[in-house]
């Protein structure tokens, strides 16, 4: 009975230090870490939004040549506007969303001990800036207060471990509940944009930059933003949905629709159009409605995702051997291919 006491209590023991293993930097790399390339993620980063910028031009100096043709100084002035509005809602919400740092969690063995330091940095750069702004800003419902004063607390002690799970509590409550009503707020704004506006360019134009605001508010509540990788995602999003805009204030559904009514429409002319126009504008509205909602819960889910997988690298046991472990690969792979290069063809 003694024997199988003390075998049932070594199996405890067994269980229990299994359970407080911490997990393994190539378990992480396993489950975690998806075999891309993440090394041009940042020049990919930059052609989209090259292209999403080159969209907004398209858009902008088109309704420019349009007043140019009615009135020359009214072309003017609204190449002026034109590259007044371009700054303000493009290349100033840009530079403000990649000027945040961003979590780093695409990592091996190599590069794992590094990556911790940092989102170590960035969790308490998030920290410091949510109790500043909560302490020196009127923001009116951003942050609850008796998590900032954890925040304040843990950042005064330099207590790591309280940071992340204030902020975790942060992300989860009144974070999220912000963030989701910035999504509804701005999907709005861009259904009665599109259903006010009467032009496809306008439309397209609207979208792009009301989606863009979009993304820059919800990073800059988070106070990080996603990687290159997922940046490219959400732009490629926004430069779809701007598209997608410009083709329904092309195609005029409402014509077809308000043809399919008959004899009643060709009655009365003024009924057709009134038709025409209604369903044009309620359409468009609620596609473009519908697509920022999309690119603000995208973004949130970038966010959320990096946030979670930066907690669980905090966890993951990285020895100083399994770095120069990884060094000795990398040195002994260089190695090979400037012996490759170096043979005779």
């Amino acid at each position: 009975m003694r024997a199988f006491q003390k075998i049932l209590r070594q199996f405890h023991l067994i269980m229990k230090k299994k359970t407080e293993e911490k997990l393994t930097i190539y378990e992480y790399e396993e489950r975690y870490v998806k075999a891309r390339n993440t090394r041009n993620a940042r020049a990919v980063l930059w052609v989209v939004a090259g292209l999403l910028a080159l969209l907004l031009i398209w858009c902008l100096l088109s309704l420019t040549l349009r007043l140019w043709e009615i009135n020359e100084i009214a072309g003017y002035i609204a190449a002026g506007v034109s590259v007044l509005l371009f700054v303000l809602l493009y290349v100033v919400p840009l530079a403000r969303i990649c000027r945040l740092g961003y979590f780093r969690t695409e990592v091996n063995a190599a590069s794992a001990a590094s990556a911790k330091r940092h989102n170590r940095r960035l969790r308490r750069d998030i920290a410091a800036r949510m109790v500043d702004l909560g302490t020196r800003v009127v923001i009116v419902g951003w942050y609850d207060d008796a998590i900032l004063a954890e925040l304040s607390s843990a950042l005064a002690s330099g207590d790591d471990e309280g940071i992340k799970r204030a902020l975790t509590a942060m992300y989860a409550g009144r974070v999220k509940k912000t963030a989701k009503d910035y999504i509804f707020r701005y999907a709005l704004k861009s259904a009665a944009y599109s259903a006010v506006s009467q032009s496809s360019h306008t439309d397209a134009a609207l979208v792009a930059v009301v989606n863009l605001q979009l993304i820059k508010d919800i990073v800059f509540l988070y106070g990080f933003r996603p990687s290159d990788a997922k940046l490219v995602r959400i732009f490629a999003a926004v430069v779809r949905n701007s598209l997608i805009s410009y083709g329904l204030g092309s195609v005029h559904i409402g014509n077809g629709i308000a043809r399919t009514v008959g004899d009643a429409a060709r009655g009365i002319p003024i009924l057709g159009s009134a038709i025409a126009a209604l369903v044009d504008s309620s359409v468009q509205g609620l596609t473009n409605g519908t697509l920022t909602a999309v690119i603000g819960f995208q973004t949130i889910r970038y966010l959320n995702r990096e946030y979670r997988l930066q907690n669980i690298l905090d966890g993951v046991e990285v020895s100083e051997s399994e770095e120069e472990l990884a060094e000795a690969c990398r040195d002994i792979e260089t190695e090979l291919r400037k012996k490759k290069s170096k043979r005779p063809a």
